[in-house]
């Protein structure tokens, strides 16, 4: 009988030798401990005894480690043991996971039954796909939004931004996506978000169908930035572990900027430098890190949506523009569309999928472009048609596009409990070409 890697390793840890070292001292989001050894990225206990406080460690020194706890540090004090586990933070894994709600380190928070032995349990930390071993994209993966997946079309494995400001619709958008994909698996990490919204997003966003293929992860914004920071890399591998099992997987993260807020929180703790606006270097380093895990691997598929939180709509800020460099397209929603009561408030000719052309064929390509051409020819002659000074017959392109515009602004907006099929959009679209 074979033995699982694991639980050997389980099993090692607990026939190691218990030794207990002190807190020597608190500052910020850091605890020093003494007497106790450990590695980087491992875990100890803060009075094992009692209630235990799990942090891990950040640094470590010649006689002492630094750590940074997954939990508040109310109560520890100068003296309080400390015992090292001899192991990282590890993640539960598996078909157990389908329907359940899981905190930033991987617990149940729903209610149900612990995972225990019912799910697998793996490290967090993994390597990254080689860049050669991938698949390329060719296949599109269906979302149910019209004008997502005609004119700025997603395929299996591509990572997608949504860009927009505050109260715009991006967490609505990313409701209607879980309802309308044709992914295997959903995964979708609520990431420094309000506690009133993340019961209101499971019950009436998502509901008990659509919980039936989806992993959720939540860390709110009262966690401790660790849990945050950790949140988001949880939902990632928990989204891996189905790849690798050949499943094509929705990953989607609200939002990218809360997670980047919390490293820069955990990295100014830490004593690095504040950089740009404020962000120190690591948080830059930390971006590409979490982003290049999504993707296509040997077998299977993540598609990635993470949603960036411009600041005061400036998407040139450095998150957005970093987020923008390393993903491979973005939509960008607008306050103007969503003031006028325009869902989703999508500014296609903003949006840019860097796939299109290998997941669409050549057919339907060139109706998507003769749209964005319309929109675009009507969009530069607004101001004119606004206060009377275009005439009709100007230009044959401007109107056309101001005949089309009432057909196209129907095909845009889409009520947020409604799904549209990828070859009914696709038909939708083309009956607008084809318009005389």
């Amino acid at each position: 009988m074979t033995v699982p890697a694991t639980v050997l390793e389980r099993a090692r840890a607990a026939a190691r030798p218990q030794v207990t070292g002190v807190v020597t001292g608190a500052m910020g989001l850091t605890l020093s401990v003494d007497g106790v050894s450990a590695a980087v990225g491992d875990l100890v206990e803060v009075n094992p005894t009692g209630k235990p406080l799990l942090a891990e460690v950040v640094a470590v020194g010649r006689d002492r480690l630094t750590c940074m706890p997954l939990g508040g540090l109310s109560g520890v004090h100068a003296g309080a043991p400390v015992r090292a586990t001899g192991r990282p933070l590890q993640v539960p894994v598996g078909e157990a996971l389908l329907g359940r709600v899981l905190d930033g380190l991987g617990r149940p928070v729903d209610g149900g039954p612990p995972l225990g032995g019912l799910a697998s349990w793996v490290d967090l930390e993994t390597r990254t796909p080689h860049a050669l071993s991938r698949a390329r994209v060719a296949e599109p993966l269906t979302f149910g939004v019209r004008a997502l997946d005609t004119l700025v079309p997603c395929g299996k494995g591509q990572r997608l931004g949504i860009f927009a400001g505050s109260g715009v619709g991006k967490s609505s958008l990313l409701a209607q996506i879980t309802r309308g994909t044709d992914a295997d698996v959903r995964v979708i990490g609520l990431i420094g978000e309000r506690g009133r919204e993340v019961r209101e997003f499971l019950e009436e966003n998502l509901g008990a169908e659509g919980m039936a293929r989806t992993v959720v992860v939540v860390a709110t914004s009262d966690e401790p930035p660790l849990v945050r920071l950790k949140a988001a890399f949880v939902a990632t591998r928990i989204a891996e572990s189905f790849r690798d099992e050949g499943r094509d997987v929705l990953l989607l993260m609200d939002s990218i900027t809360r997670t980047a807020m919390a490293q820069r929180e955990v990295g100014l703790s830490a004593g690095e430098p504040p950089a740009t606006r404020g962000y120190p270097p690591s948080v830059f380093a930390m971006m590409p890190q979490l982003l290049e895990k999504a993707g296509t691997g040997v077998t299977g598929s993540i598609t990635g949506l993470y949603t960036v939180l411009v600041e005061g709509d400036d998407h040139n800020e450095p998150i957005a523009d970093t987020a923008r460099s390393i993903l491979d397209g973005h939509v960008v929603l607008t306050r103007k569309l969503a003031t006028t009561g325009h869902f989703p408030a999508i500014d296609v000719l903003e949006s840019i999928s860097r796939v299109a052309g290998a997941v669409v064929p050549p057919a339907q390509m060139a109706d998507a472009r003769e749209i964005r051409r319309l929109m675009g020819a009507l969009r530069d002659v607004r101001e004119l048609i606004e206060i009377g000074a275009y005439q009709a017959g100007s230009d044959p392109l401007v109107d056309r596009a101001r005949l089309l515009a009432p057909q196209i602004d129907a095909f845009l907006q889409q009520p947020m409990g409604e799904s549209t099929s990828a070859p009914e959009a696709w038909a939708w679209l083309q009956r607008i070409v084809r318009a005389a």
